[in-house]
């Protein structure tokens, strides 16, 4: 049913601890021209991935870049709305969709970032074709990224969902037919990790898959879509804007691939890098 479906859209966080990544007085202009960009990630990769690899890119542009650390997820779209920054990057497009029109913000989506993907993972059964019936599929409890497993076991041909399901937010009542009686075992997405001795495949949130010690790499089926790669978002009178437009090359460029191919394997790739992962 949704093997077509798969296309994109795009988890979320942040408060703030102020980091600056690189030096300068407080000007963001040079002549009229905007010289400095506040950037806001939440704690963990997309932060390193703008302190390590993109700021550089930008400051060799002869940009300052400001780098303010977030660590929930309501903060990062207010400081962009009220002007605090420029830029976040932390978060899926249906909860920038969801927050922006919950608080009448004038934010929306910039462009797709390299994101730990959603997964499924072998537990005592170690490939797809050793599936059969009755077999255990621990799924995280919360509504969101239920959904995500029923799509996914759909997408294999385990179960079936009603035609015209949402989703985003499938749930049990849209199951009309569990072809092999899969056994779905719900538990906290944190704890899933724990449990790969008592259940044949686990479906684990990429954070969560990195955290447990766990390699993305070693999923037996990543989430066949971008409905929930991250996305950077920016204020809307921002997006023609020559600095925006820099950043957006710079997150797109050879570099910053080669970047996160080193040091981020197993991430899902934006849809514009023409590739899903390496």
């Amino acid at each position: 049913m949704f093997k077509k479906w798969f296309k994109s859209l795009a988890v979320v966080l942040g408060l703030s601890v102020l980091v600056a990544c690189g030096s300068g007085d407080d000007a963001t202009t040079e002549g009229g021209v905007k010289k400095e960009i506040r950037f806001g990630a939440t704690t963990g990769e997309f932060y390193d991935m703008i302190k390590y690899s993109i700021a550089p890119i930008l400051e060799e542009q002869g940009y300052k870049v400001k780098l303010i650390e977030f660590t929930d997820y309501v903060q990062p779209n207010l400081a962009l709305a009220n002007g605090d920054l420029d830029i976040n990057v932390f978060q899926h497009l249906p909860y920038l969709q969801s927050f922006k029109k919950e608080h009448g913000l004038n934010i929306k989506e910039g462009f797709e970032v390299p994101t730990a993907p959603y997964g499924l993972y072998p537990g005592r059964l170690k490939s797809l074709d050793q599936v059969k019936e009755g077999s255990k599929v621990a799924a995280p409890n919360d509504p969101s990224n239920f959904a995500r497993v029923l799509v996914i076991l759909d997408y294999l041909g385990w179960i079936e969902l009603r035609e015209g399901t949402d989703p985003l937010t499938a749930s049990k009542r849209d199951i009309t037919k569990n072809i092999l009686n899969i056994d779905i075992i719900e538990l906290e997405a944190a704890n899933i990790p724990r449990v790969l001795d008592d259940v044949d495949f686990a479906a684990i949130n990429g954070n969560y898959v990195l955290s447990a010690g766990m390699k993305l790499t070693d999923s037996i089926l990543n989430e066949p879509n971008f409905n929930y790669i991250n996305w950077s978002a920016i204020r809307v009178e921002d997006e023609d804007s020559q600095w925006y437009q820099d950043v957006k090359a710079a997150y797109n460029s050879e570099r910053f691939q080669e970047y996160i191919t080193a040091k981020f394997p197993g991430f899902q790739f934006p849809s514009a890098w023409g590739v899903t992962s390496k």
